[in-house]
């Protein structure tokens, strides 16, 4: 019979504690320089501490004082241009399948997921229009390549009326987002590809009216434009939206509905059905019972009252496997009942239900950072203004310069890439077509505007946090952020705590010795667990279910204290009884004999743990504990290995049943850190800092807490205390030792998507840009017209999104190997 591990908590923010953090759904951002732009409008806001949005995700998470009015935040991003929102809880937000809207006092309030819903709509019918506008644009040039006149469609005015509609139609939205952008000093990508589509139709608008000038028209350019705009973007938000769908899965897995029943009810679940009253899941309270039937989920977090089921726990664990459940075991919100009708007792409600808190977890991870970013932000801030600046610098270089040293470049002009339909529009196959100085120098300068791309900035690392992210939800392996990616990245060194994280953390008593005449080997027992009976350690209870084994009784006792690490020590009837280890008893004046050492050294060799008792400060006896292995920590240990990673461990125990363990993990001598209190872990874990080391720490316990909050990154097994799981960087749900591993390879896997899409966003812009802006037109002839270049700007943000969708099948396929 299994239980589910204890649940995740989080610190909650208070009144009388500030800071706090809080959420901001944000509407309208298309790149990385509208991120920026949101940042620096949250950071100028009085009171507000610090703000990291993400684009990928269009959440904004602020820290902020206390005194911030939270509604002013949201007024001033939709004032500004970025619709926004705070973020309700999920069960506010989604309180029922056919709701997707709440109410404040503001007015109905959109879910992300149904505002998401909705903008794929209207980008859907956008994108149509303009593959519509787009298609016939070209079917108006096939007398020009088969022959085939459609009377009407050649005509140049035919073609003036299809940019006017893709402007004022399906390009409405970039360019009022464009001006709006430059209006309030932050332009952004729309600015670019603004600046770029109107430009190309003014000028073919006058080059139309005014045909004296000997310019052409290129009218296909702004319907091109905005035809591989639109396409790209669709693509991307498919893109996203599968990178979510872990996230929204598990959002999904959130019950709505709960059957509240009458505690006397519970006896009735196998002989008829009880009455009950359906209520909605996030309006039930703590220590109330419930009825959950076969094939429904369970509503919140609670303890099974009765009937007898099996659970399918994979939303929690990874584990398709079903789990037996009986009164007395625990179950989780969003698990699914398969077999029988059960009652259960509410321990947990809300937000405080494991679900809601994994869910927060993950958005939280989704929204940090990873410093490796810091780069891509930087040249966001400045990304457009540079790139209007290269524009122009473009124009002004080939009209008074570029031109005259190279005026061969007016006759070869038709040889431009992607520019057959445009040519074909004016008549000008033929190389021998001059092109106008003034047109040459504004397609170049049109190009580098619209090919430069600062959404693949924004979206390089967000992406590839967001499915890595979303496949550790599926398989159990909570990682915080993009801070602890990197991070893990650099490791070099794991640390794990032996009891409980190495070894099962079920230790049984094996030998149990009395050392004076009058006291008897049961007595020892009975007196020992009484003691540990005011404690909460692996060797405590294995004391105590020895005594349960023997029938013994514990004795009245009273003064509880407990050294952390070192033993613990209470009155028994009048008796002051000590028990720990041989360093603390003589710290306590105890004396123990080298005769006793000498007798125990057999124990502690066979990797047994001997816990010393004492009596009114005399020795009276010892017990020796002993603790198993993990089924798959040698497995864990040498792949770890097979990684390049030095392993050790680190223990309160004896340096001999300390060094019982090194043999079976394949470990040497020198890599286990024996004898080591619980304050001494975080200083031990500092000093393999110190030589230079990039250190995880692996725990689970309270004393592993300070360890795992100084190691570079820690990582917590989830059936550990709260306090462990709230100070490490890594939780591991499913408890098995082996998802160190997985962990750590999910997150070097992920690190790495982010480099190559940080990698090509550089790249892209690097190289894509100077080619815009003519570099390879004198040598080889070659240059992009505006809508070539705007499709490889388009695509260039699919890509990178695609790129971390790949992380999926890449980390599948390494597993599998």
């Amino acid at each position: 019979m299994q239980s589910p591990p204890e649940q995740i908590t989080f610190p909650q923010a208070s009144a009388d504690r500030p800071p706090e953090i809080i959420m901001l759904d944000v509407g309208g951002m298309k790149c990385a320089g509208c991120v920026k732009a949101v940042e620096n409008q949250l950071i100028q806001h009085p009171g507000v501490i610090s703000a990291t949005v993400n684009l990928a995700t269009e959440v904004a998470k602020v820290e902020v004082e206390s005194s911030v009015e939270l509604t002013d935040l949201a007024t001033k991003l939709t004032e500004a241009g970025f619709p926004s929102q705070l973020r309700q809880s999920q069960q506010q937000l989604e309180p029922h399948p056919g709701s997707t809207t709440t109410s404040t006092a503001a007015g109905p309030v959109k879910s992300p997921v149904e505002r998401q819903r909705e903008e794929t709509k209207r980008r859907y019918r956008r994108m149509a229009i303009a593959t519509t506008l787009l298609l016939l644009s070209a079917t108006g040039h096939l007398e020009h390549f088969s022959g085939v006149t459609i009377p009407g469609l050649s005509n140049i005015w035919f073609h003036w009326g299809l940019a006017t509609v893709a402007l004022v139609g399906p390009g409405r939205e970039i360019l009022v987002d464009g001006w709006r952008g430059l209006r309030r000093n932050a332009p952004n990508m729309n600015t670019l590809v603004g600046l770029g589509t109107l430009t190309a139709y003014l000028a073919s608008f006058i080059a139309l009216v005014v045909p004296g000038l000997g310019w052409e028209c290129f009218f296909d350019e702004p319907v091109m434009l905005v035809g591989f705009i639109l396409l790209g973007r669709t693509l991307e938000q498919q893109a996203r939206g599968r990178a979510a769908s872990a996230l929204h899965s598990l959002i999904a897995l959130q019950p709505t509905l709960a059957r509240l029943i009458a505690p006397e009810s519970a006896d009735l679940l196998n002989q008829s059905a009880p009455s009950y009253t359906e209520i909605p899941a996030s309006q039930v309270k703590v220590g109330e019972w419930l009825q959950v039937l076969p094939g429904e989920k369970i509503p919140v977090d609670g303890e099974v009252v009765a009937g007898q089921t099996t659970i399918n726990e994979a939303m929690l664990t990874g584990e398709a496997m079903p789990v037996l459940k009986q009164p007395g075991d625990r179950v989780a919100a969003g698990s699914l009942n398969q077999s029988g009708a059960i009652a259960l007792k509410a321990t947990r409600t809300g937000a405080d239900t494991t679900l809601a808190q994994i869910i927060t977890l993950v958005e939280d991870a989704q929204t940090r950072k990873a410093p490796i970013q810091g780069l891509a932000d930087t040249v966001a801030g400045y990304f457009t203004y540079g790139v209007m600046a290269l524009s122009s610098l473009t124009f002004l270089f080939w009209y008074f310069i570029g031109i005259r040293l190279w005026p061969e470049l007016l006759v070869h002009s038709g040889s431009v890439m992607g520019h057959a339909m445009d040519q074909a529009m004016n008549s000008a196959m033929e190389l021998s077509q001059t092109t106008s100085p003034l047109l040459l120098s504004m397609k170049l300068a049109i190009a580098v505007l619209v090919i430069a791309c600062p959404c693949a900035l924004g979206l390089a690392t967000p992406t590839a946090i967001l499915v890595g992210s979303g496949i550790g939800a599926e398989r159990g392996l909570l990682i915080r952020g993009g801070d602890i990616l990197e991070k893990v990245h650099q490791l070099d060194t794991v640390v794990f705590d032996k009891t409980g994280t190495l070894t099962t953390g079920h230790p049984t008593v094996t030998d149990w010795v009395s050392l004076q005449p009058n006291l008897s080997h049961t007595d020892l027992l009975q007196i020992a667990a009484t003691v540990e009976s005011g404690a909460r350690h692996p060797l405590a209870e294995a004391i105590l279910q020895q005594a349960r084994q023997q029938n013994l009784p514990l004795l009245p006792a009273q003064n509880f204290q407990t050294a952390p690490g070192q033993g613990v020590s209470a009155r028994v009837t009048d008796q002051q009884v000590v028990l720990g280890t041989a360093d603390w008893l003589e710290e306590q004046e105890i004396i123990v004999c080298n005769d006793v050492l000498v007798q125990t050294q057999a124990c502690a060799s066979a990797g047994k743990t001997v816990v010393f008792v004492a009596i009114d400060k005399t020795l009276a006896g010892w017990i020796a504990v002993q603790d198993t292995l993990r089924s798959d920590a040698r497995e864990t240990v040498a792949q770890l290995q097979q990684m390049g990673l030095q392993v050790k461990v680190i223990t309160g125990a004896q340096s001999e049943a300390a060094a019982a363990i090194a043999q079976p993990l394949g470990l040497a001598t020198e890599d286990i850190l024996a004898n080591v209190r619980p304050e001494g872990k975080a200083a031990a874990i500092a000093q393999l800092q110190a030589q230079g080391q990039r250190v995880a720490m692996v725990g689970d316990g309270i004393n592993d807490a300070p360890a795992l909050a100084q190691a570079d990154i820690g990582i917590s097994l989830h059936s550990g205390t709260d306090v462990a799981i709230e100070t490490a960087g890594i939780v591991l749900m499913r408890d098995r030792l082996i998802d160190v591993v997985e962990s750590i390879r999910l997150s070097k896997a992920t690190f790495n998507k982010i480099q190559q899409n940080l990698f090509w966003a550089f790249a892209y812009n690097v190289l894509g840009i100077p080619v815009a802006a003519g570099i390879l037109l004198p040598a080889l002839g070659i240059l992009l017209s505006p809508a070539t270049a705007g499709a490889f700007m388009a695509f260039s943000s699919v890509s990178v999104v695609t790129n971390s969708l790949l992380l999926r099948s890449t980390f599948s396929t390494s597993e599998s190997g």
